[in-house]
């Protein structure tokens, strides 16, 4: 993409974001869904500046390289929803917000992206993270952390907090990035 090209985006993506009218009028005509479809077709400026839009405009992520086999029920919205490249969707699933199916990068662990089914229910704030396997039917509770595969028809659940007391106080300042 040409520095010209990218700047366009980038402006084309800045004044949709800064007004927010105008977004949803155009959400309006065009939904998330059908704007991916025609972005993943064929690629435009306008349809690239657009799809990034969105995504900024909700905080949110949503790889282009994401194989989601069905439109997904988004009943918050995509507000914070975080899917990553090669992360694959079954059909019929449904995201609430804040939550991440995430590839593992780190170095000297599993590497890959998750692997969801037909028919999965995903909680608010749940994080799938990694190189896992969720069955179909499978229902993941809110700010439930996933690093394992999960048998179909399953339910996931955290229980429990554990508790790590420390013989120090720790410094909990916030220091802003400048």
């Amino acid at each position: 993409m040409s520095a010209f090209s990218r700047r366009f985006k980038n402006l084309i993506c800045s004044l949709l974001c800064d007004n927010t009218n105008l977004l949803y009028y155009l959400l309006y005509r065009c939904d998330f869904w059908r704007l991916r479809t025609a972005l993943l077709k064929k690629h435009t400026l306008f349809r690239d500046a657009l799809y990034m839009a969105v995504l900024r405009y909700n905080n949110s992520w949503i790889s282009e390289e994401a194989n989601i086999k069905s439109m997904p029920i988004f009943p918050h919205g995509l507000n914070g929803i975080f899917i990553s490249k090669n992360a694959v969707i079954g059909k019929n699933c449904v995201i609430f917000q804040q939550v991440t199916i995430g590839s593992n990068t780190s170095v000297g662990s599993r590497n890959g992206s998750p692997t969801i089914g037909d028919n999965v229910y995903i909680g608010a704030g749940a994080k799938i993270i990694g190189p896992v396997n969720i069955g179909d039917g499978c229902r993941i509770g809110a700010n439930a952390i996933v690093t394992c595969d999960v048998p179909p028809n399953s339910v996931c659940v955290m229980r429990g907090l554990d508790i790590i007391t420390r013989d120090y106080t720790m410094d909990n300042t916030f220091i802003s990035p400048k």
